[in-house]
């Protein structure tokens, strides 16, 4: 199984990245996960469709070529951050995402609206968003890099458990 983890992020020093990076340590022996990062997508524009610029038409193959995606995005302003958006924006006229299966990672328990937000997002683009890989885990705050998520069993062991149950979503549609 091939994944994609996407931030919403583009700071170096983000905690979703790090919990991506945890994540793909941390995923079953017969995924293999890659990181997109959405930084040279251009802003959103209805008028480029017919002709993509070359960011936008790698964007849209890899999501095509991912059997399941794993996104952490932070909560700006009570809403997701304007990086997340605009990747997705990006998608709404492709079959690309359809049906895809989709497990959203946060780094902290604090994030109230744009979780919910995401997850409405997702689904209103044709996504399945997988309820029991969804987490959100409490690393706002700390300078924990994804060598320090792994080794703290409180954090990696939900971590673990929440992309097994995605794996065996990805796998078996109907569970």
């Amino acid at each position: 199984m091939n994944w994609l983890a996407i931030c919403g992020s583009l700071r170096r020093a983000s905690s979703n990245l790090a919990l991506l990076e945890a994540a793909a340590r941390l995923v079953p022996a017969d995924v293999s996960v890659a990181t997109y990062s959405l930084a040279a997508l251009p802003l959103f524009n209805p008028d480029l469709e017919d002709d993509m610029p070359p960011a936008v038409r790698d964007w849209r193959a890899a999501i095509a070529g991912a059997d399941g995606l794993l996104i952490s995005s932070p909560e700006y302003a009570h809403g997701v951050s304007g990086v997340m958006k605009n990747a997705l924006d990006w998608l709404v006229s492709g079959p690309e995402f359809v049906g895809k299966p989709v497990a959203l990672l946060n780094a902290t328990m604090r994030a109230e609206y744009a979780p919910a937000q995401l997850a409405e997002t997702l689904r209103t683009m044709s996504g399945t968003v997988i309820e029991a890989a969804c987490l959100s885990l409490p690393l706002l705050g700390g300078t924990r890099d994804a060598a320090a998520i792994v080794g703290e069993p409180s954090l990696a062991a939900p971590l673990r458990a929440a992309l097994a149950r995605f794996a065996a979503a990805v796998t078996d549609p109907a569970r």
